[in-house]
Parts: C-alpha cells; structure tokens; sequence
C-alpha cells in the first residue's frame, strides 16, 4: 500500500508539472506550482523528487532498468547486436505504445519532445542514460565472459546502443509520431550491427 500511495503521488506530480510546463513553459513554471496542482506541499515535492527536472524525466526513468533486464533475458548465443536491438526496441516501443494509447498515464511522445527541446531536462535525461550505459556494460560483460573493469567492448557497445536509441528518439518525437520506430531501430543497427558482432566474446 505504502509503495502504491507513493506511485501515485509521483504519478499526480508528472501530471501536474507537464500541465504546467505544457501551457507556461520550463522555465516559468515553479515547484511550488506544481506542488499546488497535484495538492501536496512543496515539501512533500522534495520527498519524491529532488527538482523539477527529475519530476519530467522520471516518466521515462523504467526504460533503463527494461532494456537490461530484456538484455538479460536474450538467448545466449545471440549475436550481440540482435541482443541489443532487442533490448532497445523494448523501451523505443514502450514510449510508440504510450503515446499511441493516449490518455492522462501515457504521454511518452510529449514529455520525449519536451526532454529533447530543453537543455536542462536533456541534460538530466542523458545522466540517466549514462546510469543506462553502465547497467547495459556490466551485462554485455557478464553475457560474453569479458572483464567488466578491463575490456573496452561492454561500454562502447553500449554506448552505441543508447545513441541508436536516442537517434530513433529524436527522429520519432521530430516527425510528431509519424515515423514508424520500428523501421528506424532497424535502420539505426544495420550501420551498427558490423562494428557490434566484432567481438564474439573473450578471446577476441
């Protein structure tokens, strides 16, 4: 019950901050706005989140842990760049159905184009997806047998993973939703997929 409650107050608070900073903009709007919107106190604000930033980016903030833990789930023998593009279409697609489904929960294409169009929330958004690239090295590591401290492959494999996933981002949220996401994760991982399946584990 107590994670519940908590979830919802997150919950009204994302509403409330993106009904503000829809009709003023970022930078006009307050956190004791958005606090008086969702009907709690500015200090019950700062028990959730830490500033109005992290409110925005939080609506995206399950995508990491999914595409690891879909990563994890991968075949084992699979060629690492089908594991990766898998694992990214989970959260690329998890952000297409949201937005297709419409409604007050499910608002993924508006707070991706908010995220890309303000340098603040970009900002926060790629510490998160730095967060994203360590969890997705450190089970590249363990996937192929390969030093997570020593060998270069896990971060930079996915490292290219995550600017794929940001490139299908910005080319979606761009087209205002028209681009199928599909058909540029696949585009975006044919020009990676040579340079991933280089290396096919520890003795390379």
């Amino acid at each position: 019950m107590a994670e519940r409650k908590r979830r919802l107050v997150a919950d009204e608070l994302a509403a409330a901050a993106l009904q503000l900073l829809a009709q003023k903009g970022f930078d006009a709007v307050t956190i004791e706005e958005i606090a008086a919107v969702a009907g709690v106190s500015k200090r019950t604000f700062f028990r959730y989140f830490a500033s109005k930033e992290d409110v925005v980016v939080q609506v995206l903030a399950d995508l990491g842990p999914v595409m690891r833990t879909e990563l994890a789930a991968r075949p084992a023998g699979e060629r690492p760049s089908l594991a990766l593009r898998n694992a990214v279409w989970i959260s690329v697609a998890a952000c297409a159905d949201r937005a297709e489904r419409g409604g007050a929960s499910e608002r993924a294409l508006r707070v991706v184009q908010l995220i890309l169009g303000t340098p603040a929330l970009l900002a926060r958004f790629l510490e998160r997806q730095a967060q994203w690239r360590d969890e997705l090295a450190a089970e590249l590591a363990h996937r192929l047998g390969l030093d997570p401290v020593t060998a270069m492959y896990p971060p930079l494999a996915a490292g290219m993973a995550l600017s794929a996933f940001d490139a299908v981002l910005r080319r979606w949220s761009g087209s205002d939703g028209a681009e199928d996401p599909a058909a540029l994760l696949e585009e975006a991982f044919a020009v990676l997929a040579p340079a991933l399946d280089a290396v096919a584990g520890p003795a390379s």
